[in-house]
C-alpha cells in the first residue's frame, strides 16, 4: 500500500447562468449542530431592504474545510498581489466587501 493518497478526479460542469456569478457584498452566517448556513446578498445604498441571491448549506466539517481553503487562497493572492486591506485598514474609513454577521440557530 502507498504512503500517498491517491486523489480522486472529478469532472465539474459549469452552466451558463452559473458561470455569470453573483455579486455579493454581505454574507448572513447562521448555524445548528448540524450545519452552517451562508446567504448571501447585497446591500445598495439608500435602500433598506437586501434580497438573498445564494444560500449554501454546508456540514461543520466542509465548512472548516472552506475556512482552511479560502485562507491558502488568501495568503496566495497576497503573496501575488499584495495584502488586502479591510475596512478598518483602509484611509478615511472607506468601507468595501463581505461582511460577515454571525448568529447562532437554537434548537429546542
Amino acid at each position: 500500500m502507498s504512503d500517498q493518497v491517491q486523489q480522486q478526479q472529478i469532472n465539474i460542469e459549469l452552466g451558463e447562468k452559473e458561470a455569470e456569478g453573483i455579486y455579493s457584498n454581505l454574507a448572513i452566517i447562521t448555524h445548528s449542530p448540524a450545519e452552517f448556513i451562508v446567504d448571501f446578498t447585497r446591500i445598495l445604498p439608500g435602500i433598506p431592504k437586501a434580497k438573498v441571491h445564494a444560500r449554501i448549506i454546508m456540514t461543520p466539517q466542509h465548512a472548516k474545510m472552506l475556512l482552511h481553503a479560502l485562507s491558502d487562497n488568501i495568503d496566495k493572492y497576497e503573496k501575488k498581489f499584495g495584502e488586502i486591506k479591510i475596512a478598518g485598514d483602509i484611509p478615511n474609513g472607506s468601507f468595501f466587501g463581505i461582511q460577515a454577521a454571525a448568529k447562532e440557530e437554537k434548537i429546542h
